[in-house]
């Protein structure tokens, strides 16, 4: 178990606490593209700051502070120009970079007057890859964003799915490296809920879940290698990209951005290459350009004021974990765990977690800062695995596996249980 003041040191977020220091030398995803396909805004909260994101008329994506300096008018409905973004309130422009360019009362009175050449608004950098938009709140000047191979790949078809979590991040992605949780909550209770909805003859069978998991150390973060026997381990496919960007079974990203101290974005970044088009019965079409990837929201489970639990949002394996990590409460009281030996890899974990704190206390630059263009074209995240954890795509006797993840609200398997099971399939409460 921990101290208190180790949890705070490293869950807290906000701007000059260790952890936010450390969260703010990375590219973090504040919104898909299909969040704002054309201009206007849209409000974001990350690390602990409350800000506008807009794409002007020329296309042109940028991050500012949610009020304007002038009389604190919500930029939120500001109006997107050809350059930048003009309060609604009196018309002040600024650009992406935070400048005023114009201030339309201010030069009707004096035309000559430099008044906003001496008013900047906080504005952040923001980048567009893979149908995500990327900010970094941190000191200039900025890192490489991060080409992950499944961000740039091309032949890919690509979702996105969106949770808004009230809980803090470090239990979230510490889900990501506990191995021991997938039997008992996505078997043992995935069956429970699925008896609780009337449809047990969809049980899983747990002992496909049940491996003995272990952890390593990679380059990139940590790896998950599945024990066959004494001191054989063999990797699963799953890669933890430091410091929250885990990758499933080489096909895609389940991310967790700290939005503040008490609430996290979770994120599912779907990718479909050729096999999987094949195996789903995905119709072939144009290349899809990744800024029009779908979106879809995912709700969060929680129990009601009449102590009902929601379970049919708990038939996935998204909507389990969801549940459990807001269960643990806002901010996980760490001093009162006791771990065992299938936290090593939460172990592990934390520990690269403190390592890279110290880094950045110590003026560094953390692991997976990449400022060289040349060995950033597409960083390839491949893993030879032995086979994973997880079922994908195709069930027995044809069916659609909607269950993994959040499948269930992802419009690429409505489609595929649709075209493999026909209509009335799709409007089937349980998959």
């Amino acid at each position: 178990m921990l101290t208190s003041e180790q949890n705070e040191r490293w869950t807290r977020v906000g701007q000059g606490t260790p952890c936010g220091e450390l969260m703010r030398r990375y590219w973090h995803p504040i919104a898909a593209s299909m969040h704002l396909p054309e201009h206007g805004t849209k409000p974001v909260r990350i690390l602990g700051e409350s800000l506008v994101l807009y794409r002007d008329r020329s296309g042109r994506l940028g991050l500012v502070e949610e009020r304007c300096p002038h009389r604190r008018g919500g930029l939120v409905f500001g109006i997107p120009e050809e350059t930048g973004i003009r309060c609604a309130y009196h018309g002040w422009l600024f650009d992406g970079t935070g400048r005023c360019l114009e201030q339309p009362y201010e030069a009707l009175v004096d035309p000559a007057n430099t008044f906003k050449d001496r008013v900047r608004i906080k504005a952040y950098p923001v980048e567009e890859l893979g149908g995500l938009i990327f900010a970094y709140l941190g000191p200039e000047p900025a890192p490489l964003l991060p080409r992950w191979d499944l961000l740039v790949n091309e032949d890919l078809i690509r979702e996105i799915g969106w949770a808004a979590v009230p809980c803090n991040w470090l239990q979230c992605i510490e889900n990501a490296i506990d191995g021991s949780h997938a039997a008992y909550l996505h078997g043992r209770f995935s069956n429970y809920v699925l008896e609780q909805l009337g449809a047990a003859d969809l049980r899983r069978e747990i002992g496909s879940y049940f491996n003995k998991s272990g952890w390593e150390p990679h380059k990139y973060g940590i790896l998950a290698t599945r024990i066959s026997s004494p001191g054989v381990s063999e990797p699963i496919g799953d890669l933890v990209l430091f410091p929250c960007f885990p990758m499933m079974a080489d096909d895609s990203l389940q991310i967790r951005v700290p939005v503040d101290d008490t609430h996290t974005l979770f994120i599912w970044y779907n990718t479909f290459g050729a096999e999987g088009r094949a195996e789903l019965r995905i119709k072939e079409q144009p290349p899809q350009d990744p800024r029009r990837a779908p979106v879809y929201e995912v709700p969060m489970p929680k129990v009601d004021e009449a102590g009902g639990v929601p379970w049919e949002m708990m038939d996935n394996n998204g909507g389990q974990d969801l549940a459990m990590w807001h269960s643990q409460g806002d901010i996980a009281d760490r001093t009162k765990e006791h771990l065992g030996y299938g936290d090593a890899g939460v172990v592990l974990y934390r520990k690269l977690l403190e390592g890279q704190i110290k880094v950045v206390e110590d003026g560094g630059e953390p692991v997976n800062t990449f400022r060289d263009p040349g060995a950033n074209r597409s960083i390839d995240t491949t893993v030879e695995k032995a086979g994973g954890l997880w079922f994908f795509g195709r069930l027995k006797g044809g069916r659609v596996n909607r269950t993994h993840a959040a499948r269930k609200y992802s419009p690429i398997y409505r489609e595929a249980t649709r075209q493999i099971e026909g209509e009335e399939a799709v409007s089937r409460p349980i998959y």
